[in-house]
């Protein structure tokens, strides 16, 4: 387990830059089918393709939505590239938590600015950023990786699109339930194989009222995990779900969805901490029948239909 890793430039603000490009900015060229190129700019450089050169001395010092035509004749528009977008293209070890889910996490989870958060594992440095970006400058984002090798990417990933170190993350090689020194945490988001094993950690380091949310692929993990939380007796009760994402084809009166879409990615489960001491409230919800099985001999037996006259 190594220690955290602190800031190592305090004037680093994490902010996007703004205004013309500059050298050393990211920049996104989309040609007219839609297709994303990025860039670093590079004075003296040129940005090649099959369509032709531009040359990074050209962009620079434009302002962000210009048009600039290639040798080749195709034209392509600029802009800094999005989070969203440099989430889904960014290097990556560990899958990355895609923009549809980070959104609900970031939402559902309800990071805000100044929030004290924890985060494992780290993964690609995908969904950090959206944490740091929630959580601002005067918050603090705990992320917690086993592998050294995936901790290195998300590093990489996070200085690259924040332009240097952020000031409100520090990055920890370990498994949380090993390595987990916070306390007084706001939130807990847990991207993780095995998320159950980190609730009582979890539970000692969040404050009352404080948010678990747990980011799993299979619903195994997710029963698993929801029953966790609720036989765990620190909880209310948690709230499962998962988000789809369907664009739209608009063309005049050609109105219809698109033929793809992003469906399924991931499954969320989120619960609040109770205040120390207190039992949480009795379940009144009615069960399906088949859910739990019962003893044949007890009334309300569900496991056998009985036969018709």
């Amino acid at each position: 387990m190594s220690e955290p890793t602190p800031p190592t430039t305090p004037a680093s603000t994490g902010r996007i830059p703004h205004g013309p490009f500059r050298p050393g900015d990211q920049v996104q060229l989309t040609d007219p089918k839609g297709r994303h190129n990025t860039i670093t700019l590079q004075p003296g450089k040129l940005y090649h393709s099959h369509k032709g050169s531009i040359a990074h001395d050209d962009i620079i010092g434009t302002p962000e939505g210009t048009v600039f035509r290639s040798t080749g004749g195709t034209e392509y528009l600029a802009f800094r590239p999005l989070l969203t977008d440099y989430a889904v293209r960014m290097p990556r070890g560990a899958a990355v938590v895609y923009p549809k889910d980070a959104a609900q996490i970031v939402a559902m989870a309800d990071i805000f600015p100044g929030a004290h958060v924890v985060e494992a594992g780290a993964g690609s440095g995908a969904l950090t950023c959206f944490l740091l970006r929630a959580v601002g400058e005067h918050g603090l984002v705990s992320s917690y990786e086993r592998r050294p090798d995936f901790a290195d990417i998300a590093r990489t990933n996070v200085e690259k699109f924040f332009g240097g170190p952020h000031p409100a993350w520090r990055l920890t090689t370990g498994a949380l339930e090993d390595a987990l020194t916070d306390t007084q945490v706001d939130r807990v988001v847990l991207d993780m194989l095995a998320p159950w094993e980190c609730v009582d950690p979890v539970a000692k380091a969040l404050i009352p009222g404080g948010m678990i949310c747990a980011y799993i692929a299979t619903t195994t993990q997710m029963s698993r995990i929801v029953e966790e939380l609720r036989g765990h007796g620190a909880f209310a009760e948690p709230y499962a779900f998962e988000t789809l994402l369907r664009s739209w084809h608009v063309e005049g009166l050609a109105v219809r969805p698109d033929h793809r879409m992003v469906g399924h990615t991931g499954f969320l489960v989120t619960a609040r901490r109770l205040a120390d001491g207190v039992t949480p409230p009795l379940r009144r919800r009615r069960p399906a029948k088949g859910a739990q099985r019962t003893d044949p001999a007890t009334p309300g037996d569900t496991s056998e239909r009985p036969s018709e006259s």
